[in-house]
């Protein structure tokens, strides 16, 4: 009780810091984390950005300080894998890849760190772009992949020292099938701007990946009072609650006609029963089970899913639509 006692005291210190539209509440305003943004405002947050530098040397370190990031690695990609074979049903495609349903695909991973998501990528078949913002995760990236024969034919895998912003005003909009950003936009500044320059990169009929933290207490307690001040399992300063955006808060973005330049209408057209239509986008928790050492993807349709098992860590999935 004493460890639940401490983790309210510090959720209360946390709220009290937050900016006026952070609620700590499960359902909160939509006009919260992702409004107000100017788009011609740069994402990328220095501190940030130094933070993860400094911890570069450890990417690849299973055991270290991305060791969580390691084993949601498999459940990330799982996720990628479904939704792309899935869609190649959908839209009636005569040859769908199970093994590499990438394959002559061009895909971007925005704040791709190490690499760990992009040589997944590759291995997928995806002709895989990582871009980040610290040059150092792109040496280390760089420097990995360069010892798998697998990854080094051209075009397969290639990093780039670079921000979404700055890649999308040198590349142009549409510019791919796939986009993810894993793990990233809770980092940023201005989140509203980096979310949609990473969806203008999106070709039509595209896809967008990403996962984040929801802003609840629960994430509260996990993520930053066990993960970071208890256990010791990340550096603490690793994650700022208050920065965490809710699934909702993504989903209304997306119902927004004005959320992403040059989009003729919105990408989810609307809600049946709070929750977007499975061909226009998806919501999916990921619980670690500590008993095994491993995460979960929560099955579709789990009873009372969006209370409980999007409280922490969810994955959200967004398609452009076809012009």
């Amino acid at each position: 009780m004493s460890l639940l006692r401490n983790a309210h005291r510090h959720l209360q210190r946390a709220a009290s810091r937050r900016h006026a539209f952070a609620s700590p509440c499960r359902h909160v305003s939509t006009a919260s984390t992702l409004a107000d943004a100017r788009s011609n405002t740069s994402s990328v947050n220095p501190d940030e950005i130094a933070h993860f530098s400094r911890l570069s040397q450890l990417w690849w370190d299973e055991r270290g300080e991305f060791g969580l990031l390691h084993k949601m690695n498999p459940v990330r990609m799982e996720f990628v894998r479904q939704k792309v074979l899935e869609m190649q049903r959908e839209d009636g495609s005569e040859h769908v890849n199970e093994a590499r349903p990438l394959e002559g695909l061009d895909v971007l991973d925005v704040g791709c760190g190490g690499g760990l998501l992009c040589e997944s990528l590759a291995r997928l078949g995806g002709h895989t772009l990582g871009i980040d913002a610290s040059e150092s995760n792109i040496a280390i990236a760089s420097l990995h992949a360069a010892a798998d024969p697998a990854l080094t034919p051209k075009g397969a895998l290639t990093y780039q020292h670079t921000s979404v912003e700055d890649l999308l005003a040198t590349r142009g909009s549409k510019a791919f099938n796939v986009v993810c950003s894993m793990e990233v936009i809770e980092h940023v500044d201005n989140p509203r701007a980096f979310l949609s320059n990473c969806a203008q990169l999106v070709k039509p009929g595209g896809h967008l990946f990403l996962s984040t933290i929801a802003r609840t207490p629960l994430s509260y307690f996990l993520t930053i009072f066990a993960a970071e001040q208890a256990l010791r399992l990340v550096s603490p300063g690793t994650h700022t609650w208050s920065k965490y955006i809710n699934p909702e808060e993504m989903t209304d973005f997306f119902l927004q006609h004005d959320s992403i330049p040059a989009s003729s209408r919105p990408w989810i057209s609307r809600l049946y029963g709070g929750a977007p239509a499975r061909i226009e986008a998806e919501i999916r928790g990921m619980i670690y089970l500590p008993w095994k050492g491993e995460w979960t993807l929560v099955p579709r349709g789990a009873p009372g899913a969006n209370v409980w098992a999007e409280a922490c860590n969810y994955l959200f999935w967004v398609r452009r639509p076809f012009e």
